[in-house]
């Protein structure tokens, strides 16, 4: 099967996502600057999730250029990432309204640790398909950071349990290490492209 529906399937729901997150952000009553203070939480908590978000979206389009075709189980594993970046919105939402406060931030990071788990069970079923020698499990590796984000994710969650604000504070590092750009893809598309110009 192509990829072309998956794609654009996935782009799709992904901007639904954005959107569902910025109707969060309730305008506020009084004209005064001071009338923002009380959204600060429920805005900082948007700036987070909206770089995860586009941090996901941007890791999906690289990882999608990278393959040639898909099958049902990678539909699938597509549909169960799709289903735990939905999630992120109401996370997001109930950890702003709430101040950061434990059950919230733990929630917030058991949806983060599932769109991790996801994302990498994705990753597995298109190099089973395309193979071990394939330009993604070439660009790929051993995949240092996403295991890493696993399990910065889980101690996360268990420090939410005493100090929700350090759990919160993993995971903005955890953030700000994908923000650094991860070129392993993009290097191996061109330099297989470069390889057949040559050829």
């Amino acid at each position: 099967m192509t990829k072309s529906r998956l794609e654009a399937f996935s782009d799709g729901v992904i901007a639904i996502i954005i959107t569902i997150m910025v109707l969060e952000l309730r305008v506020p009553h009084g004209g005064e600057i001071a009338s923002l203070r009380p959204l600060f939480p429920v805005l900082i908590s948007y700036i987070l999730s909206f770089i995860y978000v586009a941090i996901y979206w941007n890791n999906h389009h690289h990882m999608m250029q990278a393959v040639r075709s898909v099958n049902g189980k990678i539909l699938w594993a597509n549909t169960h990432l799709l289903f735990w970046l939905s999630l992120v919105p109401f996370a997001t939402a109930w950890m702003g309204e709430n101040h950061f406060s434990k059950w919230p931030s733990i929630v917030y990071g058991i949806v983060l640790l599932m769109n991790a788990v996801a994302y990498t069970l994705l990753a597995r079923c298109l190099v089973s398909h395309h193979g071990k020698d394939s330009t993604l499990a070439l660009a790929l590796g051993s995949d240092g950071k996403g295991k890493l984000s696993l399990v910065l994710y889980g101690s996360a969650i268990l420090i939410a349990f005493f100090n929700a604000w350090v759990s919160f504070g993993i995971y903005i590092l955890v953030a700000i290490i994908w923000l650094v750009p991860d070129k392993r893809i993009e290097k191996r598309i061109e330099e297989e492209e470069e390889v057949e110009e040559h050829k």
